[in-house]
């Protein structure tokens, strides 16, 4: 199992507590690879692509607007 967690990199600056998770590329249960963009989160006026850190099947931990911290985990990928 590998997490998928928003990259306290993100955060270019400490002004910003929280981002929000925007939207899912890929569903609940569906199989990722490695690489592959499965979120958008938005830190201020910007949006990231959050990427899979492994291939597998994604598990969804964080619903749509969910507001998220630098490095939380927003999901799992299970080989």
């Amino acid at each position: 199992m590998a997490d998928v967690h928003v990259a306290e990199e993100l955060w270019s600056t400490g002004m910003l507590p929280e981002g929000i998770l925007e939207r899912w590329f890929v569903a609940d249960g569906a199989r990722v690879r490695a690489g592959e963009a499965v979120a958008a989160v938005r830190i201020g006026e910007a949006l990231h692509d959050i990427a899979a850190p492994t291939g597998g099947h994604l598990t969804v931990l964080a619903p749509v607007n969910e507001l998220v911290d630098p490095g939380c985990i927003i999901a799992e990928v299970h080989a």
